[in-house]
């Protein structure tokens, strides 16, 4: 919540192989607001707590590595919501907050177990609210040591998606028709995180 509003994360999500990386890169230049794309590299770790409930409750705890100070951000996802099945993106409800540095150490004295962690490197487009991010997910191979990591695969994952209040449906129609225009380099699609497990 921020100032008392409901906010949904809107997200859809596709990949594309290494190679076709910079075509992608060359596309979404010309699409997007920013010529140029902020670049990340960001350590995220994974948190769960098992409670009564069927599913664990989730925990997302992300800070930058290239950015010295930079405050750890903690989100929370919801369920997705049932809807329209046209609706080119699931609909979640969505908690992002700044923290401090003891985040980690807190979610610990709370009862969260870590259940893996990973460092995302990529980059970083926007167009009006949507946001694109093309990024690599590496292992860590030794826990806690984010300089010792090996990619996951030969792909990079693509994301879009929108931060709104409740009822902003329509922006799942705008997200529809920016994914065309990034065909046949890459499908976006709704991805149920269900249908993983």
């Amino acid at each position: 919540m921020k100032d008392g509003t409901q906010w949904y994360f809107f997200p859809s999500s596709g990949s594309v192989l290494d190679h076709s990386l910079e075509s992608l890169i060359h596309r979404l230049r010309g699409l997007c607001d920013n010529m140029e794309p902020e670049t990340f590299l960001d350590h995220e770790m994974v948190f769960l707590l098992k409670g009564q409930q069927a599913s664990p409750f989730v925990l997302r705890a992300r800070r930058s590595m290239d950015r010295a100070g930079a405050p750890w951000h903690l989100r929370y996802l919801g369920q997705p919501e049932m809807g329209d099945k046209n609706r080119h993106a699931l609909v979640r409800n969505c908690v992002d907050i700044a923290t401090s540095e003891n985040l980690t150490d807190f979610l610990m004295e709370m009862g969260f177990r870590m259940d893996h962690e990973f460092v995302a490197r990529g980059h970083l487009f926007r167009k009006g609210i949507m946001k694109i991010v093309v990024y690599k997910i590496f292992r860590i191979l030794t826990p806690g040591n984010t300089d010792n990591t090996e990619a996951l695969s030969l792909s990079y994952l693509v994301e879009l998606s929108v931060v709104a209040p409740a009822g902003q449906d329509v922006v799942s129609d705008d997200m529809r028709n920016f994914a065309e225009q990034l065909k046949p380099l890459v499908h976006l699609e709704k991805i149920d995180p269900k249908r993983l497990m």
